[in-house]
């Protein structure tokens, strides 16, 4: 009896653990990265963005300094902001700032990982491996969860609400520095 009701907590816990398909938060030095998610790409297509949180517990600030995935030939940090009128994507080289007690969202239309060169095709459900290189925290690797083609956000699946897919932020018209 006893067998029975272990095997079935055990079924129990698998099962609780992978409903819902959320990233697990994963911890590095005095960072929480959390939330890790992209989107399903279009067939062809040879870029995807990344989005993450990450909380900084500690007391010292830490840079995130690059990016990597096996599945891209290229992946760098990137910032979009708007510059006379027109929004622009750049990377940045000198990595991105995570100050003490503070957050920084990696999230769509804003800073962001941009994994280039793809060697395959993000599809809804996968979980693709990044790995993200701090300063101080060193390196760590995490799995992005793969939502629908238009996301917005971790666990909508690219149904948030009836969304006009013409407003959505699109890389293919943006300005490369």
């Amino acid at each position: 009896m006893n067998r029975i009701k272990l095997s079935l907590l055990a079924v129990a816990m698998l099962l609780g653990t992978s409903a819902g398909g959320a990233a697990e938060d994963v911890k590095t030095g005095d960072l929480v990265i959390s939330q890790a998610w992209s989107r399903a790409t279009p067939g062809g297509a040879k870029v995807a963005g990344g989005y993450l949180t990450i909380e900084n517990k500690g007391s010292a600030a830490d840079r995130l300094v690059s990016v990597s995935a096996d599945i891209a030939g290229k992946a760098e940090i990137h910032e979009m902001a708007m510059d006379n009128g027109v929004m622009k994507m750049r990377p940045l080289d000198k990595g991105l700032a995570i100050d003490p007690g503070k957050t920084v969202k990696l999230a769509p239309g804003g800073n962001h990982l941009m994994l280039q060169e793809l060697k395959g095709p993000f599809k809804q459900g996968d979980k693709v491996p990044v790995t993200l290189q701090f300063e101080k925290a060193g390196k760590v690797t995490v799995a992005l969860d793969v939502q629908g083609v238009g996301a917005q956000a971790p666990g909508d699946g690219g149904h948030a609400g009836h969304m006009d897919m013409k407003k959505m932020p699109d890389h293919s018209g943006m300005k490369m520095k």
